[in-house]
């Protein structure tokens, strides 16, 4: 008997949409290269992009409010590089399954980290960064812990968290998966999508979309040039938005 004959007569559920839409991974090439794409989103700001995804109806696209710059960082801009842990008792095999993530870790990433809501250990140091700076990772975003504070301000990595405390992950929290879509907080962040953080947080734009955001987004920051050009000339709130200016 067939696999798709002896799922018709157990009836067994067809999860086959489910799988694709949770766990397929664009692969969607730009226009422009990789570096001239983020690049460009970084002159813009997440408030802006942001409104642009609402136009796109993508309402749930931050990283939580919990999560914080270590720094008032300008906008920097990466592919995102999941990762996932869970508090965990265990040690052993911890150090080879963070070995093999940092060996995968690239160039141009945007490390998207979910720790389960761990609350206890830190999962990112000043060892840490210092690797990723070196694989010119573009920053961090930890929905948990970091330690190490100084030598991450030393290093000027951006690096945004959720709190500080000295706990090491050994024997507190494993790594069990890299490089897989994450769900925080309801936002479903996937490898490769856009991520954007600056003093404001952290953004997701999904690569579908990406390039389609980053050029409406563009339109709206040279709007807001002449916005700000009718305020500076002291125009009225109504004559504004009668030329089709918001606020």
């Amino acid at each position: 008997m067939s696999t798709e004959q002896y799922k018709k007569e157990v009836g067994m559920m067809n999860l086959d949409k489910l799988i694709s839409m949770r766990e397929s991974i664009s692969t969607k090439t730009f226009p422009v290269s990789d570096h001239a794409l983020l690049e460009r989103f970084e002159q813009l700001y997440t408030g802006a992009i942001n409104d642009v995804l609402r136009e796109f109806c993508y309402m749930n696209q931050i990283m939580p409010n919990h999560i914080l710059p270590l720094r008032e960082y300008t906008t920097v801009a990466g592919f995102a590089f999941t990762v996932k842990s869970a508090p965990n008792t265990l040690v052993q095999g911890e150090m080879t399954k963070r070995t093999e993530m940092l060996d995968e870790m690239h160039e141009n990433a945007f490390v998207i980290w979910d720790t389960s809501g761990d609350e206890k250990a830190t999962s990112w140091g000043g060892v840490m960064t210092a690797t990723a700076k070196q694989k010119k990772v573009k920053a961090s975003c930890i929905d948990g812990g970091i330690r190490d504070t100084h030598q991450i301000l030393e290093a000027g990595f951006p690096v945004f968290y959720k709190y500080r405390n000295s706990n090491g992950s050994l024997g507190r929290c494993l790594i069990t998966h890299y490089q897989i879509p994450l769900e925080i907080a309801g936002t479903i962040i996937k490898p490769g999508d856009v991520i954007v953080g600056d003093v404001d947080g952290v953004l997701v734009v999904p690569r579908d979309v990406a390039y389609e955001v980053l050029q409406r987004a563009e339109e709206i920051r040279e709007n807001e040039k002449k916005i700000f050009g009718w305020v500076k000339e002291g125009q009225s709130a109504r004559d504004i938005t009668d030329k089709g200016g918001y606020f």
